[in-house]
């Protein structure tokens, strides 16, 4: 939107300029020839320069715009104007009525001047304020482009580091539940091993008597195979 208040301003200021400019150039046709500047021949091509030798009258369409002037912003034109070329005022009938008229046209091409001066001065301002701000866009946006690549190496860092969390917790998760299942087979196996102790310390005193008892029949028994008489 700025950029385009700019160009609609830089238009407007520029067709202004060139206005004045013709404004002041007419001026200087009829009060000062010397710096009165003639437009430019309008070159023939070959079968225009033949046509016109040949007795033909060739036609320039105006250049339109204010005044014939080929400007056309912002104003309209009068039918007078447009139709024919403003024609030289009639000479003065006194000296006094020409310096006057010299002395009017002078203060109206200062004044012009001076209008020229004001929009060349705005059109500068203008234009730097367009280069800066230009600048001051080219520099956020090259900032912006920075601070988004930092943005992203930022985030892929914070992606792999968060994987690589993910992939430890897992690995832990898992570790846990291997853990899990050997202490639940320890304390399985341990379970039973404290039943088999229960079962042993239960019956010790009872096997213990049977052990003896058996001892003591063996004994006898080897005492009778040798001549032994227990009758």
């Amino acid at each position: 939107e700025e950029n385009a208040d700019y160009k609609s301003l830089m238009a407007a200021d520029t067709a202004a300029k060139n206005l004045l400019e013709f404004a002041k150039n007419r001026l200087n046709q009829f009060y000062n020839p010397s710096l009165y500047v003639a437009p430019p021949k309008k070159e023939l091509s070959a079968g225009d320069r033949i046509y016109e030798n040949m007795g033909g009258e060739i036609t320039t369409e105006a250049p339109g715009g204010i005044a014939n002037t080929g400007i056309a912003v912002f104003a309209q034109v009068s039918a007078h104007a447009q139709q024919r070329k403003e024609a030289p005022a009639p000479p003065p009938e006194t000296w006094d009525a020409y310096s006057k008229k010299s002395e009017e046209s002078t203060g109206v091409i200062a004044m012009i001047d001076l209008l020229i001066k004001d929009l060349d001065k705005e059109l500068t301002e203008s234009e730097a304020d367009e280069k800066n701000g230009q600048a001051d866009y080219e520099t956020m946006m090259k900032e912006s482009a920075m601070k988004r690549t930092e943005d992203t190496k930022a985030l892929a860092g914070k992606v792999e580091a968060k994987a690589d969390v993910e992939k430890a917790l897992a690995d832990h998760e898992q570790r846990s539940k291997d853990a899990s299942a050997e202490l639940m087979a320890t304390l399985k196996y341990t379970a039973s091993l404290h039943a088999e102790c229960d079962w042993l310390l239960q019956y010790f005193d009872m096997r213990k008597t049977a052990r003896a008892e058996e001892i003591d029949s063996l004994v006898k028994a080897k005492a009778v195979l040798s001549g032994a008489d227990y009758s």
